[in-house]
């Protein structure tokens, strides 16, 4: 990628040009996870395919492109479609995952079989066998596609893309004069994502990504993605099923935490103890007999007036992720109680 987080094409193209005897597939999520509309992505399929390779279209992003353009339009070979995310409401749909992989013609005879799909003179679909036992996925989710489609029709898909893209350049621009907002395209704008570049605040503050994302559950929100694609950052996509008013809502909520920051900064809270890095605060914690902090139980608790009328409490305080994903901790009975 280039400094503006845009595939970069001539340097695609001489590594497409070194390979091309080798060269297979080259997969290409649009939009892309930084979050643009990337103006290069024609560019760089027909670059791939002059010199003998397939590209493969993520398919994680199709709600910023149902009804506006489409993976066959820009030259994509193979693209993957998420009915449980893209093709269910609210989006994500709860699971479980069904993916239906959609390829050009050229790629069709080389699509699984299965014992159940033959051709009209009884002959198998596909000489390559099955990779699931049901032929068309999960029959508890795909009602649920067939009715989101069905009930909103080609126009209402289309404007439920315009939706997602519109609310995350709503929430973008709201947030802008409070986080740097990492990646846009010339115009200022992003896709149906936008990532908050969090790193500077390690410098000012001490405060990380993950403490954000850990005062985040303080003020009732589940907080998006975290550090990836870029370590350190948060990725937010507010998708097209959120309300203006939730949306508002989680703004006030950011831009209270940059307030909380700049405390931070400027000397008012310690970087050692604060209101930050021991979040989230559980019923238990604020209602404790002792409170040693500087900042009070009413400020960590209820940062924002909304949450007096309805909070949603954090379930357990803070715990060591990078600790718990290195250390596998077996919870179960001992192997004593099964003797």
């Amino acid at each position: 990628c280039d400094a503006k987080g845009n595939l970069d094409l001539a340097d695609l193209e001489a590594k497409a040009a070194k390979h091309a005897t080798r060269l297979s597939a080259v997969m290409i999520t649009y939009p892309s996870t930084f979050g643009v509309f990337e103006d290069g992505v024609v560019h760089a399929i027909e670059i791939v395919h002059r010199h003998g390779g397939q590209v493969y279209m993520d398919g994680a992003n199709m709600n910023a492109q149902v009804g506006l353009t489409s993976p066959g339009h820009m030259g994509a070979d193979v693209c993957h479609l998420n009915n449980h995310k893209t093709l269910a409401i609210p989006h994500g749909g709860g699971g479980p995952g069904v993916g239906p992989i959609c390829v050009k013609a050229h790629l069709a005879p080389f699509l699984p079989g299965h014992p159940e799909l033959t051709k009209p003179d009884g002959s198998p679909l596909s000489t390559v066998g099955p990779v699931s036992a049901a032929p068309y996925g999960s029959a508890g989710v795909l009602p649920v596609t067939w009715s989101y489609i069905k009930l909103l029709g080609g126009r209402g898909m289309t404007q439920v893309s315009k939706t997602a893209i519109l609310n995350a350049n709503y929430m973008a621009n709201r947030l802008r004069d409070h986080y740097s907002v990492l990646f846009t395209n010339e115009n200022g704008m992003c896709a149906h994502e936008f990532i908050l570049d969090t790193r500077v605040f390690g410098k000012t503050s001490g405060i990380q990504a993950i403490d954000i994302a850990k005062r985040l559950q303080d003020y009732g929100f589940h907080p998006p993605t975290m550090s990836w694609p870029v370590p350190n950052t948060i990725m937010i996509e507010p998708t097209e099923s959120e309300s203006k008013e939730e949306l508002d809502k989680f703004c006030d909520a950011m831009i209270a935490i940059r307030a909380e920051i700049r405390e931070i900064e400027e000397g008012k809270q310690s970087r050692e103890d604060n209101i930050l890095v021991n979040a989230p605060h559980t019923i238990a914690k604020v209602s404790a007999e002792e409170w040693t902090h500087a900042y009070s139980r009413q400020r960590a608790a209820y940062p924002l007036p909304y949450l007096r009328e309805r909070k949603f409490w954090p379930s357990v305080a803070r715990v060591d992720d990078a600790y718990g994903d290195l250390n596998l901790i077996c919870s179960c009975p001992p192997l004593e109680n099964y003797q």
